[in-house]
């Protein structure tokens, strides 16, 4: 009897550490497909964009400029922060920026994103671009010509305007 008993326990105690690798696996650490709705859904539904990191060294609704806007608030997945307050030089494979893009009066004009997926575009960085309406609708989406040619400007800095990543 109290060998079943003990079995039962140390049974119990592995179901509960399986259940706990199932809710990690499914709180964030699958990354969407690099598809513009499904970039949305998860910064939107599965990881929530506006509860990560600022840039570090950015404020909520910092001086912007062309084309991104007026004022920016910027967003990095923690994953993102880490590499950036390690000085690693490369975000890693699954890291976002998320920025918000406001007009001069402040208000909420697109969301702009940099996700980095493996192998998706190596002469790019890998980084799937997307631009979205304060709605959610696509506006731009995957090797977007423009955000690549502009930001090839900062290529030694992981292709990012928003501050140092080394």
């Amino acid at each position: 009897m109290r060998m079943s008993r003990m079995f039962s326990a140390g049974a119990w105690c592995l179901v509960l550490v399986l259940l706990a690798a199932a809710v990690a696996v499914a709180g964030g650490m699958d990354r969407p497909a690099a598809d513009g709705k499904a970039v949305w859904r998860y910064i939107h539904q599965t990881e929530p964009y506006q509860q990560w990191p600022l840039f570090p060294g950015k404020e909520k609704l910092y001086k912007g400029r062309h084309p991104h806007g007026a004022f920016l608030t910027t967003y990095v997945s923690p994953d993102a922060l880490a590499a950036i307050e390690a000085k690693k030089g490369m975000l890693p494979n699954g890291a976002f920026v998320v920025k918000e893009n406001y007009t001069p009066e402040k208000k909420l004009a697109a969301v702009t994103v940099m996700y980095r997926v493996e192998g998706y575009d190596s002469e790019a960085g890998d980084w799937f671009w997307a631009k979205y309406a304060p709605d959610g609708k696509v506006l731009k989406e995957g090797k977007v010509k423009g955000c690549i040619q502009c930001h090839q400007a900062v290529i030694s800095n992981d292709w990012i305007f928003t501050g140092p990543v080394k």
